[in-house]
């Protein structure tokens, strides 16, 4: 099967590909590496700044648009998947339709949908867009929701939503957040987020002793901080610093390319994630993948949705600080629970993210389609 995969997340893409290739398929990545993530692509398409960074990026997209012909299957990261204001990307949206086999779009971070059904409808307990029966209305929600509602971003992703052959959604609430559109629930299914798995390595035992201090990670984007809830678990990890003095290391990246920040994530013990989410980032399933245990989003649905009936490696936070600092406070004071968490998160990831079995299952959908 020929494959092309057009813009990234959190590398989704790049490691989806690395999948697709090692399954004997071929498969092209373009994207602009996510930003400052900069994130491995076949096809660079990075839009900089300023007038004549502009028009190389369109003369740079210009030429690579014959590339993108002759596919059997093309998945976009999003509706919004080139560095385009919405209203031009429909064109381009339309070509890749008209010259190739099937289109996918992804379900994997922020569009009109997300913004639309968790303000108003609200099948999640808690999500970007409200607590409970409370809509949220921090600076950083409103942004993204007058982003997306009424502008041609919303025009854009009804386009794409309702068009493309397929929707893949890869956390849960993705997954619900679809269901709850009637016309689009039967063309979307869930497949886990990809992670290239480590060999089984042993988990060595954290020291009991008040001198080996947990080792806490937290990776920080300036603009969307108070929108996933990290400004919350960094000021309870550093509340609980000040109330155990060296019993608590802590690690913050902000602004870092990929490299560096798994260089850094590599030593923690745990990952402060997200705390409006209802399953792990990519960023954590990597780190889970490497035996650092995640402080985020573990509610029962993820557990659900994998059909995974034992394992329990993620430290579940509700959004509020009190439940943060509580779990955090806890891990601790119980350092004796770290081994079995890391062992968990290990054996987790290789049962339900490995690259190759998810990259199976995107292939079988494609063969559905």
């Amino acid at each position: 099967m020929k494959i092309l995969l057009l813009g990234d997340y959190s590398n989704v893409h790049n490691t989806l590909a690395e999948g697709f290739k090692a399954l004997g398929h071929e498969c092209v990545v373009a994207s602009d590496g996510d930003h400052w993530k900069n994130y491995p692509r076949d096809i660079d398409l990075r839009r900089g700044f300023g007038f004549k960074e502009n028009l190389s990026f369109l003369g740079r997209l210009m030429k690579a648009m014959p590339k993108f012909r002759g596919f059997d299957v093309v998945q976009l990261i999003n509706p919004v998947f080139i560095e385009l204001k919405a209203e031009r990307i429909a064109p381009f949206y339309k070509y890749i339709r008209r010259h190739n086999g099937k289109v996918v779009m992804g379900a994997f971070g922020m569009d009109y949908y997300w913004a639309k059904v968790n303000t108003d409808l609200r099948p999640l307990r808690y999500s970007d867009f409200n607590i409970g029966d409370q809509i949220r209305h921090d600076e950083a929600a409103e942004i993204f929701r007058q982003a997306m509602i009424g502008t041609p971003k919303e025009t854009l992703c009804k386009l794409v939503a309702t068009d493309c052959d397929g929707i893949v959604a890869g956390l849960y609430e993705y997954w619900a957040t679809y269901n709850a559109v009637p016309a689009l629930r039967d063309k979307c299914v869930f497949i886990p987020f990809p992670i290239k798995t480590l060999p089984h390595r042993k988990i060595q035992p954290h020291p009991a002793d008040p001198s080996s201090p947990l080792r806490l990670f937290i990776g920080i984007t300036p603009d969307r901080s108070a929108y996933k809830g990290t400004d919350i678990l960094l000021a309870a990890a550093q509340a609980l610093q000040q109330k155990y003095p060296g019993q608590i290391d802590l690690q913050i990246a902000q602004g870092v390319p990929f490299a560096q920040y798994q260089h850094m994530m590599d030593t923690s013990d745990a990952i402060l994630d997200q705390i409006y989410s209802y399953t792990p980032s990519m960023n954590s399933l990597l780190a889970m993948s490497k035996g650092i245990i995640d402080i985020g989003g573990g509610e029962p649905e993820n557990y659900d949705i994998l059909d995974e009936p034992t394992l329990r490696p993620i430290i579940n936070v509700q959004p509020t600080y009190d439940s943060c600092y509580h779990e955090i406070e806890q891990l601790v004071l119980h350092p004796e629970r770290i081994p079995d968490l890391k062992r968990q998160s290990i054996e987790y990831v290789h049962k339900h993210h490995n690259y190759l079995k998810v990259a199976q299952q995107y292939l079988d959908f494609y063969g559905r389609l």
